[in-house]
Order: structure tokens, then sequence, then C-alpha cells
């Protein structure tokens, strides 16, 4: 499970990245069923990239950290969720959209559980108490350095 959290959590994050960047990129090309919908439009896509990128640069730090912290893998997956949430409201408010955005809100909805899921898959294999409480992953929070000296029994 933990290596399965492991996985995931770099995916998402270079996924989110390089989808990021594409969007700021390509502007309107890069959303099916708007390339013409014009500079304003263009210009609120191009900025949604760039926040997208730094939710993908989220998770890769997460990614990178030992063990992976449930507690910022959950609030990344409720953004996730919050997402898919989102689409379902835009249905529901203005209609049906093109076929691909259907893909990405199933994405959302469906992978947003299945990290809420693993979310302390790392810190139990570890031997954490899987709370998140203390991962170095809240506001505050004091990180360990990266191949630094560890704690005696860890």
């Amino acid at each position: 499970m933990a290596k399965a959290l492991r996985v995931l959590t770099w995916t998402m994050g270079i996924a989110c990245v390089a989808i990021g960047f594409l969007h700021i990129l390509l502007g309107n090309a890069a959303m099916p069923g708007i390339a013409d919908a014009g500079p304003t439009v263009g210009s609120f896509g191009r900025f949604m990239g760039a926040v997208f990128a730094g939710y993908g640069v989220a998770w890769i730090r997460a990614a990178r950290q030992a063990p992976v912290p449930a507690r910022t893998v959950r609030r990344l997956a409720a953004v996730l969720l919050l997402g898919g949430l989102a689409r379902v409201l835009s249905i529901v408010v203005d209609g049906r959209p093109h076929w691909f955005q259907l893909v990405l809100m199933a994405i959302e909805l469906g992978l947003a559980p299945v990290y809420l899921w693993l979310a302390d898959a790392d810190e139990r294999a570890r031997g954490g108490s899987g709370s998140g409480v203390g991962s170095g992953s809240g506001a505050g929070a004091v990180e360990r350095p990266r191949g630094g000296a560890q704690p005696t029994g860890a």
C-alpha cells in the first residue's frame, strides 16, 4: 500500500505539472470544446494552468517526503474531490460539457477516495500512528532534512 501511495502521489504530481504547463503554453487549444472561446477565457485558462502546475508541485513535494505525509495527501485529495464536485455542480447548472470533461470528472471523483484511503499507508508502514499528526505536514511543523540523522529507533 505504501508503494502504491508513493507511485500514485508522484504520478499525480508529474501529471498536474505537465497539464498545467500545457494549459499555459496552449491556452484555449488545451481545452476540448473551447478552442475559439476568446482572449478572456484564454487568460483565465492560462492562469488556472499555473495554479494547476503549483498543485502538482505540492503533490511532488509530498511524494518526496519520507514518510509521505497523510495530512498533506488528505488535503490534496480533498481539493481533487472538490474539483470533481464542482464539475457535477456545473452539469446541474449549465448542462452537459464536452465528453472529455466527463472523463476528467470521473477520474477526479474516482481517484480522490483512493488517495483518502491510502493517505496514511506510508506512515503506517514506517511504524507511525497513521493519523498525520506530527508527520511534518501541518502548519508550523518542522521538517526533517532529507538524508539527515534519524532519531534513535527509527
